[in-house]
């Protein structure tokens, strides 16, 4: 698993981590029945504090998104592809739906947020090809 956190960004780190969580299980690079780390490894790990990790889970767990076994550890449930992906989707449309009202809100016209769309996917895309993975200091990357 590699998780990446950044720990300038506005988003706070436990969305950070339950997104990223939940975005490998929706791509099915987080296998059914695979194993996370527990609670504090991904802690140390990431250089967070425990309850941070252990909400994620739980929210995960809430969204059957994970499954936590007594002394066992927190594994990805059976199901977890279908549930994130159905899951990311609908919290994605209404990221989306928010942001379209505040951009409305600003008076931008719709091709002026099409444009902002279009500018903000060319920059990720550039940015995946170029730093195929150039760390800086604010960014803390985790692989297990």
């Amino acid at each position: 698993m590699f998780l990446r956190i950044e720990k300038g960004s506005a988003v706070p780190i436990s969305k950070q981590i339950e997104q990223q969580i939940a975005t490998r299980c929706a791509a099915g690079t987080l296998k059914p029945g695979e194993r996370l780390p527990s609670v504090r490894e991904m802690a140390r790990q990431l250089s967070v504090n425990q309850n941070t990790v252990l909400r994620v889970y739980e929210r995960l767990v809430r969204d059957l998104i994970l499954e936590m076994r007594q002394g066992q550890g927190t594994f990805v449930a059976a199901d977890a592809q279908f549930r994130a992906t159905s899951g990311h989707r609908e919290r994605l449309i209404e990221e989306l739906r928010q942001l379209s009202r505040q951009a409305l809100g600003l008076g931008l016209t719709n091709e002026e947020i099409h444009q902002l769309l279009d500018a903000a996917l060319e920059q990720l895309r550039s940015l995946n090809n170029s730093s195929s993975i150039s760390t800086s200091k604010q960014t803390k990357e985790v692989t297990s």
